[in-house]
């Protein structure tokens, strides 16, 4: 992923809400499995670690990037944003042309 991609794809991630959060349990099997299925359905996600995760945010943004096979954007504070290239050509975020 180029600079110029990871920018672009750090903007659309500003607007972004978290549709996860990590907490105390930190990552689960259950996790893993559904932040990978919302990878393959949305492609960019944000995910929030709660202040009772004991944790690095960089760590666990690391670990869920190798278990879903993702690559990390960002990671601000406890914020973490990942992109995964969707399967489906009519739906992805297109990042070849940037």
């Amino acid at each position: 992923m180029t600079t110029k991609q990871r920018a672009y794809l750090k903007s659309l991630a500003m607007t972004m809400d978290p549709i996860f959060q990590i907490g105390k349990n930190s990552m689960t099997p259950e996790l893993t499995k559904a932040i990978e299925e919302a990878l393959t359905a949305r492609e960019l996600i944000k995910v929030s670690v709660l202040k009772n995760c004991m944790d690095d945010p960089r760590m666990l943004a690391d670990m869920i990037a190798e278990r879903t096979h993702a690559q990390v954007v960002q990671v601000i504070g406890k914020k973490i944003v990942l992109y995964k290239e969707g399967k489906d050509k009519n739906k992805r975020i297109e990042l070849e042309k940037i």
